[in-house]
């Protein structure tokens, strides 16, 4: 009786153990920063991406110094070409925050670890920079 009960045990436990996708699914999110505690990661020296999810033209009106442009709807199943570290922290934007959350969740997916959403330049109460025509 022992011995049936300790197989079931071993079998249940070997049951749930994760495969290498579901460890991958596991840790697909995506977290929220507000844009103060994404200004002091900018500032903190350590090494960041900032990304900004808009369109061409919004980017070219007013971004983030600094902030690199990969509109949404070019993030596909594909890693972006601009993104080749999964391992980059990457701190995301658009205008109101509904894109970037769209873009972390997909970067998630794709496999980065370390992606922050926060949320839309409207919000944004520091610098931003216009690319001059």
């Amino acid at each position: 009786m022992f011995l049936l009960l300790l197989l079931g045990i071993v079998i249940s436990a070997s049951c749930t153990t994760k495969t290498p996708e579901a460890s991958h699914l596991a840790r697909a999110e995506y977290h929220k920063l507000t844009a103060e505690e994404a200004k002091a990661r900018i500032d903190s020296g350590d090494s960041v991406l900032v990304v900004d999810v808009r369109t061409q033209e919004e980017f070219n009106a007013k971004h983030i110094p600094g902030a690199v442009l990969i509109p949404n709807e070019t993030i596909t199943d594909a890693q972006p070409e601009l993104l080749p570290d999964l391992d980059v922290e990457i701190l995301i934007y658009c205008r109101s925050g509904n894109r970037s959350a769209q873009a972390a969740s997909k970067l998630a997916q794709l496999g980065y670890t370390k992606v922050y959403d926060f949320g839309g330049i409207n919000n944004w109460p520091y610098d931003t920079v216009a690319v001059s025509e």
